[in-house]
C-alpha cells in the first residue's frame, strides 16, 4: 500500500500572531565550500519556506546569498538564526552582525543558543565564532558574573528593533524555562524553543510545558544527527515499508502530527525534497512511535559537554 506524500503545507501560529511553517531546513553542518547555499537554493526551489542557521554553523553568509538569490520575496521565507554564547552580553551587536553575514534586514526568529555564557576575557582578536577552551580541555563559561537570564532580558527588547520578528530559546529544559519565565525582569515568553527531539526523544513533558505556556517545541537533529541512526529503528522501516515511503519520511510526518516544528538538515537534493513530503500516519502509527523510547530506553544523541554547568536538568 502506497501513502500519498505531499509537500508540507503545515504551519503553526507563534505567540506573536506570526506562521511558522511545520517543516524548515536544518544547516548545521553545512558548511564545506557551498554547502550551505546549494542546500538552501534546492530546500527553496522543492517549497520549503522556513531556514534555520545560526552564528556558530558559520554559513549565515552562504544561508543569506542563497535567500537574496531565490528570486523568492522575503516576506515568503521564515528564518531563525541564533546567538552564541561568546555575546551573551551583547546580543544587539549580536543580531546586527548576523544581519549583514546574511544580508537581510531582518530575522523572523532569533534564539539563545544555549543557555550558557563563555567569559568574555575568552574571546580573542574580537573573534566571536569560536569555542573558547581552557587548558583542562573544558569551554572556558562564565558561571559567575552572568545567566542566562540577563541574556534573555537583554534579548526580549530585540522585537522593538524591528531586526527579528520574535526571540526565543534553545537547549532549555524545563526547569531553565521555569527560572527565565519567574525572574523579576521577563517581560516576554520565548516563541519559541529548539531542542533535539525524534522518536527515542519524544520530549513530551517539554512539550507540554511549552503549550502551556504558548512556546513552540522546535526538533532539531530529527533523524538523529550524524548518520541519521534514528532510521535503522525496526519500528519506523516498517511503517515506511507498509506505506512505500522513505524512513525519514515517517519520522518527518511523525513530528508534525505531534505539533513539532521539525528541522532536518541534509546537503543532497533528493533527499531534501524527500524531507518535505509527509503523509498521515493512523493513529496505531503513531502510537507505536511514541512508545519507542519507552521500549528502548530515551536516547539523546547531542550532548555537548558544557560542564560544569549541565543544560539538561
Amino acid at each position: 500500500m502506497g501513502s500519498t506524500l505531499k509537500n508540507s503545507t503545515a504551519t503553526y501560529k507563534l505567540n506573536t500572531g506570526a506562521t511558522i511553517p511545520a517543516v524548515g531546513l536544518g544547516t548545521w553542518q553545512s558548511t564545506n565550500e557551498n554547502e550551505g547555499y546549494e542546500a538552501v537554493m534546492n530546500a527553496l526551489k522543492a517549497g520549503y519556506r522556513h531556514i534555520d542557521t545560526a552564528a556558530i554553523y558559520k554559513n549565515e553568509d552562504q544561508v543569506g546569498k542563497a535567500i537574496n538569490d531565490s528570486g523568492i520575496p522575503r516576506e515568503e521565507i521564515f528564518v531563525t538564526t541564533k546567538l552564541w554564547g561568546t555575546q551573551h552580553r551583547d546580543p544587539e551587536t549580536a543580531l546586527n552582525q548576523s544581519l549583514e553575514r546574511l544580508g537581510l534586514d531582518y530575522v523572523d526568529l532569533y534564539l539563545m543558543h544555549w543557555p550558557v555564557a563563555f567569559k568574555p576575557d575568552s574571546i580573542k582578536d574580537g573573534n566571536y565564532s569560536t569555542m573558547p577552551m581552557l587548558p583542562n580541555g573544558q569551554r572556558d563559561l562564565d558561571l559567575t558574573t552572568w545567566n542566562f537570564v540577563k541574556t534573555w532580558e537583554l534579548m526580549q527588547e530585540l522585537p522593538k528593533t524591528g531586526k527579528t520578528r520574535a526571540v526565543g530559546v534553545s537547549n532549555f529544559s524545563i526547569n531553565n524555562l521555569k527560572a527565565l519565565l519567574s525572574s523579576p525582569g521577563n517581560k516576554l515568553v520565548p516563541a519559541a524553543n529548539q531542542v533535539e527531539a525524534h522518536p527515542l526523544l519524544p520530549q513530551d513533558e517539554l512539550q507540554k510545558f511549552c503549550k502551556e505556556k504558548g512556546i513552540i517545541l522546535e526538533a532539531y537533529s530529527p533523524l538523529g544527527s550524524t548518520n541519521a541512526p534514528i532510521l535503522t529503528e525496526p519500528k519506523i522501516i516498517e511503517i515506511a515499508k507498509k506505506h512505500n515511503v522513505q524512513p525519514a519520511q515517517v519520522v518527518i510526518s511523525w513530528h508534525v502530527q505531534k505539533g513539532h516544528v521539525v528541522l532536518p538538515k541534509s546537503v543532497h537534493e533528493e533527499r531534501i525534497k524527500a524531507n518535505f513530503q509527509t503523509f498521515e500516519l493512523s493513529k496505531d502509527e503513531m502510537d507505536s512511535l511514541n512508545n519507542l523510547s519507552k521500549e528502548k530506553g530515551e536516547r539523546r544523541i547531542v550532548q555537548p559537554n558544557w560542564a560544569p554547568f549541565v543544560p539538561f536538568v
